[in-house]
């Protein structure tokens, strides 16, 4: 892990920083929680990176509901947010800031439109096609509530979750243009808004028959 491209901030973004992502055209945003359900289980981490590769990693306090640099970021117009299964990520900051992440670019969702040829869409997968890294995800499942005293195996692991899915976009926009699958992928993305609010009032299957 390159420590010189990666800064931890507390609560919430530096004026700097913040000024230096907005002027990105897109960033790559993840996020390490207690669990896989929002209104149980806390946002501990979010993760930032910008095209140049600089990552950025907000340690959020418990019982945290605000953090205006965050919040500006996530919402500003001019910039692509792009995450790896954006619906859950999404979630997680608009429960526990308040805000909807705008415009997005979801990995998952544009490799199973553009991958059809294969049933494997997780990110460890998606990076060893397109970038031809082995990604260690031997810390995926660990204690991110003690943020404070992250060990550098989950440094890593965070910092890697983001540091390849602005690369991985374009690849998978190529892909998906050229199969014609382009602009419904756009549209996919406007919906996971919709998706989001559903979840969190936990509305399953309305959809289906």
């Amino acid at each position: 892990m390159d420590l010189s491209k990666l800064q931890v901030c507390d609560q919430d973004l530096s004026e700097d920083s913040l000024k230096q992502y907005l002027a990105s055209e897109a960033i790559a945003v993840d996020t390490e929680t207690m669990g896989l359900k929002p209104k149980r289980d806390r946002l501990c981490l979010v993760q930032l990176c910008d095209v140049d590769g600089n990552v950025t990693m907000i340690r959020i306090a418990k019982g945290q509901t605000q953090a205006e640099n965050l919040k500006k970021l996530m919402a500003a117009s001019n910039v692509l947010k792009v995450f790896h299964f954006a619906r859950f990520d999404v979630a997680q900051l608009y429960h526990t800031f308040g805000v909807m992440t705008d415009p997005i670019f979801c990995t998952k969702i544009a490799s199973k439109m553009a991958r059809t040829y294969t049933s494997s869409h997780g990110l460890k997968t998606l990076v060893q096609e397109l970038e031809k890294i082995e990604l260690d995800k031997s810390s995926q499942s660990s204690d991110w509530g003690n943020a404070h005293n992250l060990s550098r195996e989950q440094l890593s692991y965070a910092a890697n979750d983001v540091r390849y899915l602005i690369s991985m976009k374009a690849k998978l926009q190529q892909m998906l243009e050229r199969e014609e699958r382009w602009e419904l992928a756009q549209e996919c993305f406007k919906c996971i808004p919709t998706f989001v609010k559903l979840d969190l009032r936990q509305f399953d299957g309305i959809f289906e028959h």
